[in-house]
């Protein structure tokens, strides 16, 4: 019988390189208005995993879809506004 034994430095070490930077944080927040809506239009398809999706459900998934589709253009948007010099869009 193998014994399956972990290090407890390896799985517990805390090292500062092991933590997100602020440039990562500051992105991750800059990606949050997509990440929320890409789990709304996830909880919409989950919700018809289970049965036939009424009329209701497919107008829920077609505005989350939407609403995931407008966040990703306004965090593109944004990304092209802040990397193009001169404003120019």
């Amino acid at each position: 019988m193998n014994h399956i034994v972990t290090l407890q430095d390896a799985v517990t070490a805390f090292e500062p390189w092991m933590e997100p930077t602020d440039a990562e944080l500051d992105a991750i927040e800059q990606e949050m208005p997509v990440i929320l809506a890409d789990v709304d239009l996830l909880d919409a398809h989950i919700v018809t995993l289970d049965r036939a999706p009424s009329e209701l459900d497919e107008r829920r998934i077609r505005r989350a879809r939407r609403r995931a589709l407008a966040a990703r253009v306004a965090l593109v948007n944004r990304a092209a506004g802040t990397s193009m010099p001169g404003g120019a869009a």
